[in-house]
């Protein structure tokens, strides 16, 4: 099985590994815009060959989006018009309505199939790929009765072997729970660091006094702009909404300190408190 990577960073690196610790047999090309990316995989063991696109495609049996979702949009058509008949096109992009909506539209779309995988670091290219990064945790499916079964089974297959968890919903759907429980904590860690940027000019004292709490929560402030920018324009209305709503609790709680409200202060902690038995909940899944 030849499985084309396009894109060979935390993701698409990340599943090139997975996988290839499952089928040992598959054949793994690499496509990227950067010369440096592709000698890094190739050094890293993540593929076996990089090659352009339009070589790579036609003959592939799986081809693997895993660029930023802007790009995803503007490779996918091209990709789709000289796939193989029998092959498959998986994107892993972290929006859908666009994605799918865009697929919708081609006379192969029973040859894609729209997924996101719930996993990643603060950390991007070929260089930050593991083999762990993958397994154990959730992938989403998006309107899988559009794809043929062939290609279904097979991405399912794949995912499934190499320890995923596999849950299904509509592109909608998706993009709706992702600007909460993804994009937004995205925004609020580049919206925090830069905060403490503007009023903290000291570099050294931001060094010297940060502690573990406010290193875990700005983490997400060190992800690549040029991945999450797309996103953030591909999702905007929940996004904007998602953000409304995180304004309005953080004006409350400004409130609230303002106001020496202590009690219901207390309150307002206690109820996001909850949040800790919904998370052990479904570790525990």
């Amino acid at each position: 099985m030849n499985i084309s990577i396009i894109g060979i960073g935390l993701l698409g690196g990340s599943f090139a590994l997975a996988v290839r610790e499952k089928y040992p047999k598959a054949r793994f090309i690499g496509v990227d815009a950067s010369q440096v990316h592709g000698q890094l995989a190739l050094a890293k063991g993540i593929i076996d060959e990089a090659m352009p696109l339009e070589q790579a495609v036609p003959i592939s049996d799986l081809v693997v989006l895993a660029t930023p979702v802007n790009t995803i949009l503007t490779l996918l058509p091209g990709i789709l018009n000289t796939l193989p008949e029998q092959a498959t096109v998986l994107d892993l992009g972290s929006t859908k309505e666009s994605i799918c909506t865009l697929a919708d539209a081609h006379p192969k779309r029973r040859q894609f199939v729209a997924a996101h995988p719930m996993a990643g670091t603060e950390n991007s290219g070929p260089g930050a790929a593991f083999r762990e990064l993958l397994p154990g945790k959730n992938l989403i499916i998006c309107d899988r009765e559009k794809s043929a079964p062939d290609s279904l089974k097979l991405v399912e297959a794949l995912f499934l072997d190499i320890g995923m968890k596999l849950f299904y919903m509509t592109p909608q759907e998706h993009d709706l729970h992702l600007a909460y429980v993804s994009h937004l904590s995205h925004i609020s860690a580049f919206a925090l660091g830069l905060t403490v940027l503007e009023k903290e000019k000291d570099e050294q004292a931001i060094f010297d006094m940060a502690s573990t709490g406010f290193s875990s929560t700005v983490r997400l402030a060190k992800s690549s702009p040029q991945m999450w920018a797309p996103i953030f324009d591909q999702n905007r209305e929940n996004v904007s909404q998602a953000l409304a709503d995180y304004i309005e609790f953080l004006q409350r709680f400004k409130t609230l300190i303002d106001d020496r409200d202590v009690s219901n202060s207390l309150d307002f902690m206690a109820r996001a408190n909850v949040i800790r038995r919904v998370l052990e909940g479904i570790e525990k899944r």
